[in-house]
């Protein structure tokens, strides 16, 4: 008997032991439970979306809360919302001489042409190379269309993930609205704004740790190393593609220096290192250059939001050091935000154009039919299936056929 007893309790791992049927109903019923989250949250925000005006409210909830808007085909349904962008009237194709006599082109070639790590593993050769000139083309139409702003390396980072989910059009109409507010600071003619956000950095360590903000004084580490954080919205010094969209959902959704709170809550999750490093300049630096890959990014998002909540933007510019310069982001996001307030659905939008007989082909439209640009959608489709971004365009195309057939051109 004792021998029996002993046989059972064999394999600590628990590799051969029988699942206890207690064990089993609590596995379902977490299962069941992180289910249930996710139809909640998909049924929330179809509620939100389908709302006469749109409930901006709860769009922005979700893109904040766990699991952010959790695939690309929502996204593609709420970014437009969150930056009050009308997908059914999406600017037109860049045309051929968008690229004649600009001043940045051979800047954006370049960094392009370097880009080729922000595209998905596997990706045919033929594929990226379609998607770095409409790269090209969606930058420089919005910076022709916007002569106020002013290009820098690193756009092309925040570009290329609006490309990847959302395709060429309305990539332009989303990139446009974003480089007018959320990212104007950084589109000046100098550097002088971005320099004025990232100051912003340094107060919100000291309100959380001083021990901390103290050390990184007398390193005189400065805060160049969360610079390509904050400009490319973190997507030039991440790696995974997801955690990439989980940002960017956080960042559409909230105040424009909310990247510099997320860089605070970085550096504060790795207080342990920086403070056992050397008090070095050089060494601190690199260490917080290298930004970690497995960041708790869910605790961190919570943590920022935390910390904007305590120590908001107006309560850290009384410091000296940020009361010389104003923020053009800053100062408009109030009167941005109030202007998604009245969005309408996209099913009354697309009522609207049809009463309107503008879902008739126009010449734009008519051009957008042409053989040549159908073969271009027939191929990223087929694309889909070896290529991550191909399935993510062929989604683009089964959900622009739930809202139109029109729309399927538009997005391409």
């Amino acid at each position: 008997m004792k021998k029996g007893k002993k046989h059972q309790q064999v394999n600590c791992n628990g590799n051969n032991r029988p699942t206890s049927s207690s064990t089993t109903n609590r596995n379902e019923k977490g299962h069941g439970e992180h289910v249930s989250w996710k139809k909640k949250k998909l049924l929330d925000i179809h509620q939100a979306l389908n709302s006469d005006p749109v409930d901006i409210e709860t769009l922005r909830k979700a893109a904040v809360s766990e699991g952010g808007l959790l695939t690309d085909d929502i996204r593609r349904k709420v970014w437009p919302k969150l930056l009050n962008v009308n997908v059914y009237n999406l600017p037109t194709k860049p045309g051929r001489d968008v690229r004649e006599n600009h001043k940045d082109y051979n800047q954006v070639l370049l960094d392009v042409r370097r880009s080729m790590r922000r595209f998905p593993r596997g990706m045919r050769v033929a594929e990226r190379e379609v998607l770095q000139e409409q790269l090209i083309d969606i930058i420089l139409d919005v910076l022709r269309k916007n002569p106020q702003l002013h290009y820098y390396q690193g756009y092309h980072d925040i570009v290329v993930t609006f490309l990847l989910v959302v395709g060429e059009r309305m990539a332009i109409a989303l990139v446009e609205t974003l480089s007018n507010h959320h990212l104007r600071d950084f589109m000046d003619p100098t550097m002088d704004s971005t320099k004025h956000i990232l100051n912003y950095l340094m107060p919100i360590l000291e309100q959380v740790d001083r021990e901390l903000h103290d050390f990184m004084l007398q390193a005189e580490v400065g805060t160049i190393f969360a610079l390509s954080w904050l400009i490319t919205w973190y997507g030039h010094v991440l790696s995974d593609f997801r955690q990439v969209l989980r940002l960017y959902d956080f960042f559409l959704a909230s105040h424009p220096l909310m990247a510099i709170y997320f860089a605070a809550v970085i550096v504060l999750h790795r207080e342990k290192e920086v403070k056992n490093s050397e008090c070095d300049m050089a060494m601190v630096h690199h260490l917080l250059s290298n930004i970690p890959q497995n960041l708790p990014y869910e605790e961190l998002i919570d943590h920022a939001q935390s910390l904007f909540t305590r120590y908001p933007p107006s309560q850290l510019a009384k410091r000296a050091a940020l009361q010389s310069r104003k923020s053009i982001a800053i100062s408009t996001f109030q009167d941005f935000q109030l202007t998604t307030l009245q969005q309408r659905p996209d099913s009354v939008l697309r009522r609207q154009r049809l009463t309107n007989g503008q879902l008739a082909l126009t010449d734009d439209t008519a051009a957008a039919a042409t053989p040549t640009s159908a073969n271009q959608l027939v191929k990223m489709a087929v694309w889909g299936i070896s290529a991550t971004l191909g399935a993510a365009a062929l989604a683009v195309a089964q959900t622009a056929l739930e809202w139109g057939p029109d729309l399927l051109l538009q997005l391409f």
